[in-house]
Order: structure tokens, then C-alpha cells, then sequence
């Protein structure tokens, strides 16, 4: 068993790659839910859903969010009714969300509820939310705040991010089903996600950084130096402490990490990384880069 700690866009591409290798039943995918959020009555999961309908078949992988080919009526029509969303929500997507809302609201957890819906959807791989208690995050801009996915999809590229606040009323912890699988797992890969939005509201969950200790652990870098990061994501890393770069990923996961991907290209130096090539554009590189991880874990298990 491999898990994948997954949030974004990278972690989801190198988990296509790696099911080119790997059996499905042989996937565990532990997903941040810091940018979960309700909408319009029904509970939108970003991180979550991606892992559904990637092992579904039916993500729409050209934006690595929302099911392909879906339509857009209901949120087209809310405004003419007096509604209105964020963000668009795709009508086969949202009624995987609404489905979930209902189940939460006759009091199945979410991983519960992820469950059954993986189980209705025929998933071999098993996807854990990271938590079943509150995790999210809102970004402080100055002049406001706004849900994480809400500033990822729809603030502008210059807008200020001063703090990540959390809105969870006690720290949230990993699940027993989360600790269950990673202690059954050979090894745990922190997908290409970047830090502040997707493996930071993972790797701080109760309990989380102690599994991962007694795990094997090969984490990716999402930023590869040679081209200038997305504001978003560089203004996410500014304000937990950091710069958008490889080595200040590496030193946001600190003693957790056994090996430590960059790309071949990447001029920012990480002593004692292992140099790959980590663009993951197309499916060929998302798998030559899971063949190149399965390798390294293969000889450190063995």
C-alpha cells in the first residue's frame, strides 16, 4: 500500500501517473479538507472530490477540478432567482455534493460519507479526508476574509494575503482510519501540492507528523525555479513564513521527510535531494516520475 497525502492539482496528476504502476486497491489518498466549504446547501470538498472522480474516471483532468463534459444550469440559473455561488459548481458534481450534505446531515462522518459514496461510485482505492472535524482555512486580505478555495478560484492574482486563519474550534486530528492505513502503508508521498493551501492543513492535524515519522516518506516539490511560481501560491507561502521555493518547501516538512524530490532543472538547491524530472504536464511524465518514486521506495523497503 502507497498513500498519497493529496491537495491541488500536483498531488492528483503524480496519483494518475501512479496508477499506470500501482492496482487501485493498492491507493490510499489521505485529502486536505482545509478548503472544504458549504455551498448553496451542499458540501463542496475540493480536494476531496478530485480524488472521487480522478478514481471515478471522470475528472475533468484539463483543469484537474469538476467532472468533464459537466453542465453548468443550476448555478447558471441561481442569479435569476435571487441565488448566486462564488464560484461555478458543475450539475453532476454538485449532486455528488448534495448526496454528502445529506448523508453529514444524517450524522455519517465524512469519511463515512466519503465512503459510501467511493463504494457507490465502484472506487478501488480508498480516499480519506485527513479529519472529520472542522480544518478549514480563510485567508485575511486586510480588507476582508475569504474562504481558501473561494480566494483560490476567484480573488484576483494581486491580491494581498496577510494570514491563514483557522476556523476550527479545537485543533482538528487525523482520523482512525487515517492512522490505520498509513500504519499499514510501505511508504507515504506528499504530492506536488503547494505547502500553505494543501500539505501544511494535512501535516498539522493531531497526530499526523508522529505517523509520518515511522513512515518512509518521499515528498515532491511543487516549485521547480526555473519559471515564476502563480501569485496565489506564492502569496500562500509568504504568509506562512516562507519563500515559493524548493527549499523553503523542504524546510516547511522538516524531520518528516526520508527523500526529497526536485525538478532536474530547478537552480535552488536542496543539499541531498534526489533530482528528477518533476514537470508534470502531460501523463507520460506523471508516470515516468511515479516509476522513478516507486524505485526509490522499492529499494528502501526491500
Amino acid at each position: 500500500m502507497i498513500t498519497f497525502l493529496s491537495g491541488g492539482t500536483g498531488a492528483p496528476a503524480l496519483i494518475r501517473g501512479a496508477r499506470q504502476i500501482l492496482y487501485d486497491s493498492d491507493i490510499a489518498v489521505v485529502a486536505n479538507t482545509a478548503e472544504d466549504l458549504w455551498v448553496s446547501g451542499s458540501h463542496c470538498a475540493p480536494d476531496i472530490d478530485t480524488a472521487i472522480f480522478l478514481f471515478a474516471g471522470i475528472l475533468d483532468t484539463g483543469r484537474w477540478w469538476g467532472i468533464k463534459g459537466d453542465t453548468y444550469a443550476t448555478h447558471n440559473y441561481l442569479p435569476k432567482v435571487a441565488g448566486g455561488e462564488p464560484f461555478p459548481v458543475g450539475d453532476r458534481a454538485r449532486a455528488v455534493q448534495i448526496a454528502r450534505a445529506a448523508l453529514l446531515h444524517k450524522g455519517k462522518t465524512l469519511t463515512e460519507a466519503v465512503e459510501i459514496q467511493c463504494r457507490a461510485l465502484s472506487i478501488g482505492a480508498t480516499i480519506l479526508p485527513v479529519s472529520d472535524t472542522e480544518a478549514g482555512l480563510i485567508v485575511d486580505t486586510g480588507t476582508g476574509r475569504l474562504p481558501l478555495f473561494e480566494y483560490w478560484t476567484c480573488a484576483d492574482a494581486d491580491t494581498e494575503v496577510r494570514e491563514l486563519v483557522s476556523t476550527a474550534p479545537v485543533p482538528p486530528a487525523v482520523t482512525e482510519e487515517v492512522q490505520e492505513v498509513i500504519e499499514a502503508s510501505d511508504a507515504v508521498v506528499i504530492g506536488p501540492g503547494n505547502p500553505a493551501r494543501s500539505i501544511l492543513p494535512i501535516l498539522e492535524c493531531v497526530g499526523m507528523r508522529d505517523l509520518l515519522r515511522d513512515r518512509f516518506v518521499v515528498a515532491v516539490s511543487p516549485f521547480q525555479g526555473d519559471s515564476a511560481p502563480d501569485p496565489k501560491d506564492a502569496a500562500l507561502m509568504y504568509a506562512v513564513g516562507e519563500q515559493p521555493t524548493s527549499p523553503g518547501v523542504f524546510r516547511l516538512y522538516g524531520d518528516i521527510v526520508d527523500v526529497f524530490v526536485q525538478d532536474f532543472h530547478d537552480p535552488d538547491e536542496v543539499p541531498g535531494s534526489l533530482r528528477l524530472e518533476a514537470h508534470l504536464l502531460h501523463s507520460r511524465q506523471a508516470e515516468s516520475l511515479a516509476w522513478d518514486i516507486m524505485a526509490v521506495i522499492r529499494h528502501a523497503v526491500s
